[in-house]
């Protein structure tokens, strides 16, 4: 749809709060107007609710190498279908997205695809293999958000606490898959009375927080030791990606009481299933790192509402339907879940846990922003028109089978949702309409 848009009888709500219903003049990519006005289309929004677009701060779009799970039409546009106008792509692909001409390319052509806005992230090494450092400022300078061996581990502290040093002078974020590799070794699942009943090998939620720990002392060095870097205030140096314990939360929030600077997101499986879902043996549940236990989901929910926590981020991890089918010791790690990130969360926090909703909006939009740099978006005059328009009563269950995505299978298949994102809108421009009238 080209021109103004006008959504009529939306009900505002973003990360500061509540603000009533209103009708919106989109025009020029912004919102020119919270008091209607005339528009050559015409929304009726019937109560839903208009929020900003959430921005997922971790996805795997599998482009380049490795189309054949997923690629960057189908994974945003499957973003679109999800409420997300902003999505990182992570690095780990064939060829590593370690240089500048890369990211450039990924831009380019996510731009031609026009669905959700792409933003790379780079690896902090060259083809992520922990030894020898990336080009920080190229990389940026082509585009990259956020430096990360992501899927690896980074083993080699000194490194890491020099590509802290770099990535912060060119005003990159390092994020970071914090597991200790002696302690994990070859767990295909949380360590636990279910792995020990089920003979299968398992990854000890202590794996995390051991590296939690080892990675905020390296921080603490080069925020704090000789040379140390000067930060703009809030500023996070790094960050911790798909938190899942109790104790990596506890370390996360001592450290930042102390003022370093750090920040963890969350993915939508570590709050809503737990070990116990592999008592089936059902490998669409093996997730890096892995489901945890009933105790570590109840942390980390209170992480999340008392802002320990900082965002939301989906780790979609799109595979194969033959790679998911294989057996527990054999099949790949992840699962696919951005287009269903919202509404799970909506159904499984906020009305079924009282979870404020404009605290979870937040960790979806203003969160993952502040985090990257960009401004926040709020529902205001002159504000930029990427936006979610949602449905807070309209039920409908999980069916991959319908998915966007080339991944067409999810551990919630089934589950009845509400919140449903309707329309995305990136710049004023609609990306995904699903049933609103004209």
């Amino acid at each position: 749809m080209k021109g103004e848009i006008l959504i009529k009888n939306a009900k505002l709500v973003d990360g500061r709060g509540e603000h009533g219903q209103a009708d919106l003049l989109i025009g020029e990519g912004h919102i020119l107007s919270l008091a209607g006005g005339d528009a050559p289309t015409v929304l009726d929004a019937a109560g839903r609710v208009l929020s900003p677009g959430f921005f997922d701060p971790h996805a795997h779009l599998r482009e380049p190498g490795q189309e054949v799970k997923e690629d960057l039409k189908s994974g945003l546009t499957a973003a679109a279908r999800g409420g997300y106008t902003d999505v990182v792509s992570m690095p780990n692909t064939s060829p590593v997205v370690d240089s500048p001409e890369v990211v450039r390319a990924l831009k380019e052509k996510a731009a031609r695809i026009g669905q959700a806005r792409l933003h790379p992230a780079a690896a902090l090494t060259q083809g992520q293999e922990g030894k020898v450092l990336s080009e920080a400022r190229l990389l940026r300078e082509a585009g990259a958000v956020m430096l990360t061996d992501d899927g690896r581990t980074n083993e080699d502290a000194g490194v890491l606490a020099q590509g802290l040093q770099y990535a912060a002078s060119w005003g990159l974020l390092v994020s970071v898959h914090a597991e200790d590799a002696g302690l994990r070794r070859g767990g295909v699942m949380h360590e636990g009375e279910v792995s020990f009943r089920l003979g299968l090998p398992g990854n000890t939620g202590f794996a995390e927080a051991a590296r939690i720990a080892r990675d905020l002392e390296i921080v603490r060095y080069v925020v704090q030791g000789p040379g140390a870097l000067s930060l703009e205030p809030g500023r996070s140096l790094l960050h911790v990606q798909h938190l899942s314990t109790r104790r990596g939360l506890e370390l996360l929030r001592q450290a930042k009481q102390a003022g370093l600077p750090v920040s963890t997101e969350v993915g939508p499986h570590h709050l809503t299933l737990t070990d116990t879902h592999l008592e089936s043996l059902n490998p669409i549940y093996k997730v890096a790192p892995p489901l945890r236990t009933q105790a570590d989901v109840e942390a980390l929910l209170k992480g999340l509402l008392d802002g320990t926590i900082d965002c939301i981020g989906t780790d979609h991890a799109p595979h194969t339907q033959d790679e998911k089918e294989l057996d527990m010791l054999r099949a790949p790690f992840g699962i696919p879940n951005i287009e269903v990130c919202w509404p799970l969360l909506y159904t499984e926090l906020v009305l079924k846990r009282g979870f404020p909703l404009p605290t979870l909006l937040e960790r979806f939009t203003d969160g993952p922003r502040r985090l990257l740099g960009f401004p926040p978006i709020h529902l205001r005059e002159g504000a930029e028109a990427s936006l979610v328009l949602w449905s807070p009563a309209d039920e409908r269950p999980v069916e991959p089978h319908t998915f966007a995505s080339k991944a067409k299978y999810s551990p919630w298949a089934g589950w009845v949702l509400r919140g449903w994102p309707a329309l995305t809108l990136v710049e004023g421009r609609v990306v995904y309409a699903q049933t609103v009238q004209v």
